[in-house]
């Protein structure tokens, strides 16, 4: 290890730690310095294994020779290049190979910076797309309580993470939302997609009777629902979805960011549960995390819409000054690569059953009271302490960091969401630290 990985910087403070408990972390850091495959590295030395793939996005393992050889040898050749206007080869090239892997149909790729420029752009195309079919008056956009779509104002309107929501004023005019599928009364520790639930679909049908469906652009819904601990669709759910917004011309988004490149055993969830969205938001794994990019799917005829009136007049006002950069652009066909090579879109579907038992096996464990899992996702819920939410899975978190497992944590519920190179002995060693800690925590 370089002298440089050993220093830890004695002055923590200028830096304002998104979505983190600033004060504690300042007080005792939990410093990453190095990684590689399942492991990270701390600065005094311990390995850590990587239960969450970083942020869901490490899907295949870290500093993976392909991905790292990709950007140096892009970096040398062409740093950067404008989306606006102009172009280069290497964004055309990862836009074809995308294409060729999503559901079909979805025969267009857009270019961002994250899942939440990827929603902002998602919710966009919707309205402008009905605007050009000449149905202006669909501007309203329907969510869901408990979803999770990014942080930018749009992400966030439609999106039902009170935390999340609460501190910016009235948000977006013209949001709906649809009530989650939680429901621990008749689905606690199911294994898989649960059986009750389906029915919740028909509360769309509710919200078209109630503003009219000439008015709704859009419905957004992540198929699985990870940041907020792990909610699955009821079986029939999706299928209900897609229905009822065919019958009303209503677009369905499928939020991807999670559940994007193998996360379910499957290349996207659209293809695990054979449900195909009008549009599709993804990032995270698309780069394997490594560098910064998202990118939406779209059908052929809601980018053909757009391919009217005199050709040199901009079709979309929307973009990024990164949409497509070169570097990104190297990184995610690295990874592309090694997905293809490794066979990992599709090994989390061998990998599932012997997870599914391996978090199932918690089931009696001091506090849990729901286990869900699908693919190589998991979740296990907390009793909360009295008085004090999040405090129990906050304690599990820091005490399993401690024993050298990174986990994540969503109010009271411990999620997890390993790279997709996990073997079934890490499989065993994630979930022994999470039984020792369950053990240890008040």
């Amino acid at each position: 290890m370089s002298n440089r990985l050993k220093v830890t910087p004695n002055d923590l403070s200028a830096f304002w730690m998104p979505f983190t408990a600033n004060r504690q972390f300042k007080q005792a850091p939990r410093m990453f310095v190095s990684a590689k495959d399942m492991h990270y590295t701390t600065s005094d030395g311990r390995k850590v294994l990587d239960g969450t793939a970083g942020l869901w996005c490490v899907n295949a393992g870290h500093c993976r020779p392909k991905i790292t050889e990709a950007i140096q040898h892009q970096a040398a050749e062409l740093d950067y290049a404008p989306a606006f206007q102009m172009g280069h080869p290497i964004v055309f090239e990862l836009a074809n190979r995308l294409v060729d892997l999503a559901p079909k149909g979805m025969d267009h790729v857009f270019f961002t910076n994250s899942g939440s420029e990827s929603v902002e752009t998602a919710l966009k195309m919707a309205i402008a797309y009905h605007r050009v079919k000449g149905e202006g008056s669909r501007t309203r956009l329907i969510g869901r309580e408990r979803g999770y779509h990014g942080v930018n104002f749009g992400g966030i309107s439609v999106g039902g993470i009170v935390t999340n929501r609460k501190m910016f004023g009235t948000l977006l005019g013209g949001v709906d939302h649809m009530p989650h599928t939680h429901l621990p009364e008749k689905n606690a520790f199911s294994k898989g997609v649960p059986e009750y639930g389906a029915e919740l679909a028909n509360e769309l049908e509710r919200i078209v009777a109630l503003h009219d469906a000439s008015t709704i652009a859009a419905v957004i819904v992540e198929p699985v629902a990870g940041s907020t601990g792990v909610i699955l669709p009821p079986k029939g759910y999706l299928e209900k979805l897609r229905e009822i917004c065919t019958k009303h011309g209503i677009l369905l988004i499928f939020d991807e960011v999670i559940t994007g490149f193998g996360r379910l055993g499957a290349p996207f969830a659209a293809d695990y549960f054979g449900v195909t969205p009008d549009i599709m938001t993804t990032a995270k794994g698309v780069s394997n995390g490594v560098i910064p990019m998202g990118a939406v799917f779209v059908k052929k005829e809601i980018h053909d819409a757009f391919m009217t009136g005199p050709e040199h007049m901009i079709e979309f006002f929307h973009g990024y000054t990164y949409s497509g950069n070169p570097i990104a652009c190297a990184a995610a066909l690295g990874t592309l690569d090694t997905y293809k090579e490794e066979g990992l879109l599709t090994r989390g579907d061998e990998l599932a059953p012997y997870w599914e038992d391996a978090l199932h096996s918690l089931k009696g464990e001091p506090h849990v009271i729901d286990i869900r899992n699908i693919g190589l996702i998991g979740a296990i819920e907390l009793a909360p302490i009295a008085g004090s939410p999040t405090k129990r899975a906050f304690s599990a978190f820091v005490k399993a960091f401690e024993r050298g497992a990174l986990i994540r944590t969503t109010g009271d519920i411990i999620a997890l969401s390993p790279p997709l190179i996990i073997t079934k002995g890490q499989i065993n060693e994630l979930i022994d630290h999470v039984r020792e800690v369950l053990r240890m925590i008040d």
